[in-house]
């Protein structure tokens, strides 16, 4: 295990954020993804006509939180004894339960078992958290108006929604600003009202050309919150784990970013060799790149001067290809010698849509044959052809981003804005708004992840107890890092918010 200081020039990677990832399965992945995830249709009543949001909003309160009757009611007790202000989550469990109440008809209360536990405890709210629980309620109630394709009852409910709203409010105030912006693109889409067909792709360049960059709002936003660094950390240390004790060292970066989390490894590297005396010769980066050739330049040059800042032998490489199927074991000078590491940082789901690519970069590192694969993934469900089963899952999800930017940045308005606005609400609006092609942003979890992975003769190597230190460790060094919950799910590292995972990262080699 490896001790190592943070470097004095943190960075950003929020590429799991808003990426312009494509992960649609293969038929037998969907299949297999549909009966874990398959809801189940409560008993109904003859006659009676429920949304189908409901099936989701059930589901997810029965089997993603599991609490029980008891603790739900504690929520409301708690807050009318101390007075204290319900978290973003809370209110949006509570939002379901009132969109599943105000559509609940008599005797179908054992169909959805949970739809009358708030009957009167509303009344215990705090004022502002009941608007914002009204205002959730709305906003479901919209989605669903817009999958039964009635456009003008759920513009309706869009125009309530949007008196209440606000991207400077509270954290509620401005997921449902976000949501409801890219429901009425939604509506205005189906209804021919706008054409952006090729917009959606311009967004996604300015969002990669910034993280390729050091954009001063996410760099604020990564040194506050910790759920970007506690991912990183735990990710890096993944990969010394397998490669410490090598005399050269080759890390093959699919998706390098502004590749500042090798200052990471390069530290802990240089630090391992003044202790323990041993003979690192080389560390060689290398890049995989197929646009922004001129933005990599400037990572190369950034990483090699840290290099020279820590006397270490060093080089940095690019692979340079137009389209991912041209590229070829050789591209990468690979040496006998070497020590390889892949990083695959949520790049892969964006290949999910072309078999044919996947398949290819997949044969080439196969061939490559590394000691490690650390893949980093987006852990939700963004995949989903059901629209309001996408938008309930993107709702939650992006709710306790919005909830860590509340409790971190409040005093960086500034910068919590621009991160909301520039990246957040891209994701979002991908996710709920666009569908086809111009849904550039989907997320799958790990179990899917499993079963891909599987096909191409991969097996998940177990997460070392250093790299669980160090994200213990990351997470200690923030005010609110006890927010971000760190869980294992078999061999893989969950990290979240206050108990909802957002990031996987899982370790991979060939058998």
């Amino acid at each position: 295990m490896f001790h190592f200081d943070q470097p004095d020039f943190d960075f950003v990677s929020l590429d799991d954020w808003d990426f312009d990832v494509i992960p649609l399965q293969h038929q037998s992945d969907v299949e297999e993804t549909s009966k874990s995830h398959e809801i189940t249709e409560p008993k109904k009543k003859v006659g009676s006509q429920l949304p189908s949001a409901l099936k989701i909003l059930n589901d997810y309160d029965t089997t993603k939180f599991r609490r029980s009757k008891t603790e739900k009611k504690n929520i409301i007790n708690m807050q009318t004894n101390n007075e204290c202000k319900l978290s973003t989550d809370e209110i949006l469990r509570l939002g379901a339960e009132k969109f599943i109440q105000s559509f609940t008809i008599a005797g179908d209360q054992e169909a959805y078992p949970f739809s009358h536990l708030f009957a009167s405890s509303f009344l215990g709210l705090l004022v502002e958290d009941t608007r914002s629980v009204a205002l959730v309620e709305n906003l479901l109630a919209s989605a669903e108006k817009v999958e039964q394709k009635q456009f003008d009852r759920a513009r309706r409910l869009l125009n309530e929604c949007d008196k209440s709203c606000s991207n400077t409010g509270n954290p509620i105030q401005r997921l449902v600003y976000y949501f409801s912006q890219a429901l009425h693109d939604r509506i205005n889409y189906e209804t021919g009202r706008d054409s952006s067909k090729g917009i959606e792709m311009k967004r996604l360049e300015h969002i990669e050309h910034s993280l390729m960059s050091l954009d001063p709002f996410l760099i604020a936003a990564h040194q506050r919150i910790p759920l970007s660094q506690v991912t990183q950390f735990a990710a890096v240390q993944a990969i010394i784990d397998h490669v410490a004790k090598s005399d050269k060292v080759h890390i093959i970066d699919l998706e390098i970013g502004s590749g500042m989390q090798w200052t990471i490894l390069m530290q802990a590297l240089a630090t391992h060799q003044c202790e323990s005396e041993s003979s690192l010769k080389h560390i060689k980066i290398t890049a995989l790149c197929t646009k922004l050739r001129h933005k990599i330049d400037e990572t190369c040059e950034r990483l090699t001067s840290f290099a020279e800042s820590l006397n270490l032998s060093f080089s940095f490489n690019i692979v340079m290809v137009e389209d991912i199927m041209e590229l070829k074991q050789e591209d990468f000078e690979l040496d006998d010698e070497e020590s390889i590491a892949i990083f695959a940082r949520y790049i892969l789901m964006r290949m999910l849509a072309r078999q044919d690519k996947l398949d290819s970069l997949m044969r080439v590192i196969k061939g490559i044959n590394p000691r490690v694969m650390i893949v980093i993934e987006v852990e939700a469900n963004h995949n989903s052809p059901v629209f309001v089963d996408r938008f309930v899952e993107a709702l939650f999800f992006y709710g306790a981003f919005f909830d860590s930017l509340e409790d971190c940045m409040k005093d960086d308005e500034r910068s919590r804005t621009a991160t909301e606005s520039e990246h957040l609400n891209q994701g979002i609006r991908s996710i709920v708004a666009n569908e086809g092609e111009e849904r550039t942003i989907r997320h799958v979890k790990i179990d899917v992840w499993r079963v891909f992975f599987t096909r191409y003769g991969m097996e998940e190597v177990e997460l070392s107890m250093s790299s669980l230190y160090q994200a213990n460790l990351v997470q200690k060094n923030f005010a609110r890092g006890s927010s971000c919950t760190l869980e294992m799910n078999n061999n893989c590292l969950l990290i979240g918010w206050k108990g909802t995972p957002l990031n996987s990262v899982s370790a991979w080699k060939f058998s």
